[in-house]
C-alpha cells in the first residue's frame, strides 16, 4: 500500500513513522513535510489546502490512501476532492469538518445528540458583547468561532482580558463563542470513526498553557502524555457511549457522516464527561505520544476507516507503559516566533520535527515555526517516560528555545483526580 501524508508538523512526522512500521505499507510520501520527515521518507512540495493539487499529486504517486493531517485542508474540502477522484482519504468531508471549523455548528450537533457541554452564547455584533459578558463569569471562556490552531481560546477570571480577546475576534470578522467554565481535569480522546462505528484510541492529556504550572497564554500544545493513570478504564467507555457515538449518529442523520479521526476534548467533572471542543483530525502533541504506544498496524486502521470497513478490523492493540511528548518551542512563541535559528541534536526516532527546514546554503536545520520539535519518551511508567523525554531534550540546542518542565508531573505526583 502506497500512502501519501499531507502536512508538515510533528503530528505528520508521527503518522509517517507509524505508517513505516506497518508491514503492509510499501511506500510513504509526505507533502510538504519538513526537515526531519525528509530524513525518514520522501517529501514533495504541494499546496495542502488545494483539493486539485493534492488529488493530482496522489494520482501521480498512484497512492492507495491519502492521510490528511491538518484541519485547514479538511475544512476546505480536500478529502471531498480525493474521494471524487476515487482515492481513499483518511479525513472527513468539508461538511463533517464543520465539527471543528464552526464551534456553533458543533454546539448545535451536541444539543441535538443530547451531549453534555458548556452553556454557550454566540456573539457576532460588538454592540452586544458587554451584555453577553455580563451573563458569564466569574471565569470567562471566550472562543474564536473558527480555526485558530489551538490558540483561539482565552480562559480567564479577568473580564477585561476576556473582552479584549472577544473584541479582537469580532474586529477581524469572526463571531465569538462565550461559554460557561467547565471544571475538572481535561482529557483528549481520539476516536476512529466510520459513520456510526466508533473505535477509541488511548486517552491523553494535553498541556495548553505555555508555562509551567499552566501559566501564560494558550498555545497549540506544549506537551502531552498517555495513558492517564488517574482515569478509570470505564470512563473511556462512558465517553464513547455518551459523547462520541451520539455525535457520530447525529452527523449521519444530518447527511454529513464523519469519516476519519474525531477528537473529543473533554472536562471530567463530578457528573461525568462534558465536551470542551471537537476537532476533526489527530491532535498535536497528543498524537506523538498515542502513536508511540500503538502496536497494531497503523495503515490498516486508517485504510479501513477511509474505506468504510472499520467494523471488520481488529481493535487497536497497545504497548504496556507510558509515553510523554515535550514540545521545544521557538523564542517568543505563542507570539510571533523567531525563526531561522540553527537547531542541533534533533535527531533520532523519538525526535519528531514540526517547524523545521533545511537551509539551502549549508544544509543546516533551522527553525521555521513556533513549535519546532516534539520529543517523545517511552517507559515502563510515567516517571520513566518523562525521564526519557527530558534526557533527549537536554541534548537538543535551539537559541531562545523554551519548553515546559512539568509535562505529566501532576499525574506523577497524584495531584489529578476525578
Amino acid at each position: 500500500m502506497r500512502v501519501l501524508v499531507i502536512g508538515s508538523g510533528a503530528r505528520e512526522h508521527a503518522l509517517v513513522n507509524g505508517l513505516l512500521r506497518d508491514p503492509s505499507v510499501t511506500e510513504v510520501v509526505c507533502a510538504p513535510g519538513n526537515a526531519g520527515i525528509a530524513v525518514v521518507t520522501k517529501t514533495v512540495p504541494v499546496d495542502a489546502s488545494s483539493g486539485a493539487a493534492v488529488t493530482e499529486l496522489a494520482q501521480q504517486l498512484a497512492a492507495d490512501l491519502v492521510v490528511i493531517g491538518p484541519e485547514v485542508p479538511l475544512v476546505l474540502g480536500v478529502a471531498d476532492a480525493l474521494r471524487a477522484a476515487g482515492i481513499p482519504a483518511f479525513g472527513p468531508s468539508r461538511d463533517a469538518a464543520r465539527i471543528e471549523g464552526s464551534k456553533a455548528f458543533a454546539k448545535d450537533v451536541m444539543a441535538a445528540a443530547g451531549v453534555r457541554t458548556a452553556h454557550s452564547e454566540v456573539v457576532d455584533n460588538p454592540a452586544k458583547l458587554d451584555a453577553a459578558l455580563d451573563r458569564f463569569g466569574p471565569v470567562w471562556v471566550v472562543k474564536d468561532d473558527g480555526l485558530a490552531a489551538g490558540k483561539g481560546v482565552v480562559v480567564t477570571p479577568d473580564r477585561f482580558k476576556a473582552r479584549e480577546h472577544a473584541a479582537e475576534c469580532l474586529e477581524i470578522g469572526h463571531p465569538v463563542l462565550l461559554e460557561s467554565f467547565l471544571d475538572g481535569p481535561e482529557v483528549s480522546l481520539f476516536c476512529l470513526v466510520d459513520g456510526t462505528t466508533v473505535v477509541p484510541l488511548l486517552p491523553a492529556q494535553d498541556h495548553k498553557r505555555v508555562g509551567d504550572g499552566d501559566t501564560g497564554p494558550n498555545t497549540g500544545g506544549m506537551g502531552a502524555y498517555t495513558p492517564l493513570p488517574w482515569l478509570p478504564d470505564a470512563m473511556v467507555d462512558r465517553i464513547v457511549t455518551e459523547v462520541c457515538e451520539p455525535v457520530a449518529a447525529e452527523m449521519v442523520k444530518r447527511g454529513c457522516g464523519f469519516s476519519g479521526l474525531l477528537y473529543a476534548g473533554l472536562a471530567i467533572g463530578k457528573d461525568g464527561p462534558s465536551v470542551v471542543e471537537f476537532n476533526c483530525r489527530f491532535g498535536d502533541p497528543e498524537t506523538q505520544a498515542v502513536l508511540a504506544m500503538l502496536e497494531s498496524p497503523l495503515g490498516e486502521l486508517l485504510y479501513a476507516t477511509a474505506t468504510g470497513t472499520l467494523a471488520s478490523v481488529e481493535k487497536p492493540r497497545w504497548k504496556d507503559g507510558s509515553a510523554v511528548t515535550v514540545v521545544l518551542a521557538a523564542e517568543n512563541y505563542p507570539g510571533r516566533p523567531r525563526m531561522g535559528d540553527v537547531i542541533t541534536g534533533a535527531t533520532g526516532a523519538n525526535v519528531l520535527h514540526a517547524g523545521t527546514t533545511k537551509r539551502d546554503e549549508d544544509g543546516a536545520v533551522v527553525s521555521a515555526g513556533g513549535r519546532v520539535v516534539s520529543v517523545v519518551g517511552v517507559g515502563e511508567d510515567l516517571v520513566a517516560a518523562r525521564d526519557a523525554a527530558y534526557a533527549t531534550l537536554a541534548g537538543i540546542k535551539l537559541p531562545g528555545g523554551h519548553f515546559r518542565s512539568d509535562i505529566g508531573l501532576a499525574a506523577v505526583e497524584g495531584r489529578i483526580s476525578i
